[in-house]
């Protein structure tokens, strides 16, 4: 026997041609639905924050030598001698030449022929930076000149000191959040969110002459400060729920 059906139609009137459509079965709620309404999503917002200072971690030192003779040829070979013991002396302490800049500026003043040669030499130990000047001055003594050091900070020190300004705002944002929901009886869950809202960085003043240590001035070393503003959303979890 073949299946009953139904048939859905109306005699409409040969004027209108008025098509009648017929009533739509009602829509049943979804499960899932209710069972978001009825739990929502139960979070808890902090927000942290967190400095970090970082001393400069390069320095450079300038290396002046200089003559003045008759002829360019004399003035060139008396500048080159000391530059060769001076590139020598470097490269004994094993300081790389892409560390190492050299310039030569000639001039004619008068009768005579004058050069002036630069050696700029970038440190990232500062004891090694000690140990090199002092053996350039001890040889050379007073026909090679040393500037006073230059530090500064390298764009990767940079970098980490951002980062870990960040990493310790986040860090303490989770400690906030995990004694709050301790105080109202609940588990912290994942986090759902990080948002860093804020970064500022500063140098320390330098002063001027140094710093004094031992009744000697010493180069002052800047030191850069970051700070780091972050905002993070935990899910939460309630303690008195029974484990699946």
């Amino acid at each position: 026997m073949d299946s009953p059906c139904r048939v859905y139609a109306s005699v409409v009137p040969t004027s209108g041609r008025e098509l009648m459509v017929p009533e739509a079965e009602p829509v049943l709620p979804v499960k899932g639905a209710q069972r978001a309404a009825s739990n929502p999503l139960r979070e808890v917002q902090v927000t942290g924050t967190a400095e970090v200072s970082c001393p400069a971690d390069r320095v450079s030192v300038r290396v002046s030598v200089c003559s003045s003779k008759e002829s360019v040829s004399e003035v060139t070979g008396s500048v080159s001698r000391r530059l060769d013991y001076i590139l020598q002396t470097l490269r004994q302490q094993s300081i790389s030449d892409d560390d190492i800049t050299v310039r030569r500026f000639l001039n004619k003043e008068v009768e005579l022929y004058r050069m002036d040669a630069e050696v700029t030499v970038t440190f990232s130990d500062f004891e090694k930076m000690e140990r090199v000047c002092a053996l350039l001055l001890e040889k050379l003594d007073k026909s090679v000149c040393l500037g006073a050091p230059q530090f500064f900070h390298s764009s990767g020190c940079l970098s980490q000191t951002r980062v870990r300004a960040c990493l310790s705002a986040v860090d303490n944002a989770q400690q906030k959040a995990s004694k709050v929901t301790q105080l109202l009886g609940q588990s912290l869950g994942s986090p759902l969110l990080v948002k860093e809202e804020q970064t500022k960085e500063w140098r320390s003043a330098e002063e001027e002459g140094g710093q004094e240590e031992g009744g000697v001035r010493l180069p002052h070393v800047p030191v850069i400060t970051a700070s780091s503003q972050v905002s993070v959303s935990f899910s939460l979890r309630d303690r008195s729920r029974k484990k699946l």
